[in-house]
């Protein structure tokens, strides 16, 4: 079966690119950099759920994302998360923190509205980012 992105992630993002092993998103809230890596691979909940074969890989791709993320919107702090509570198909939050965000110190969610991305900025942050990850690692044939 093919790879299905659940709606509601498909309602709140944006695709990036593609990695080996996970899909990239971009959650369409301008208040922070947060990218969202979604494993390809149908009927995952957990992290746990991943094999064993896809577990250190799906971890360096989110380790990899975190560095870059980390390096182009010179984040003070990068928050990474699995909840799942919302949509329960396995996706992974890496979200770039700053002291003086909408939500420091606390957690980002239920905090404001998202407000979502200008089109201008929307294509500017999705060009960055996207060169930025592809530039370092090797996008599925």
């Amino acid at each position: 079966m093919a790879f299905a992105l659940h709606e509601r992630l498909k309602a709140d993002t944006v695709t990036i690119t593609e990695l080996e092993h996970c899909r990239v998103l971009l959650m369409n809230d301008s208040q922070y950099p947060w990218l969202i890596l979604v494993p390809r691979y149908n009927d995952l909940r957990d992290l746990h759920d991943l094999s064993e074969d896809l577990f250190a890989p799906v971890m360096e791709e989110i380790r990899y994302v975190s560095e870059v993320l980390t390096k182009e919107c010179d984040a003070f702090k990068i928050n990474v998360a699995a909840l799942g509570n919302m949509v329960p198909q396995l996706h992974i939050h890496i979200i770039a923190r700053f002291e003086d965000d909408a939500a420091w110190p606390g957690p980002v969610w239920g905090v404001k509205e998202p407000r979502p991305y200008a089109i201008d900025d929307l294509k500017a942050i999705k060009s960055k980012l996207g060169t930025a990850i592809e530039g370092g690692c090797k996008s599925p044939e």
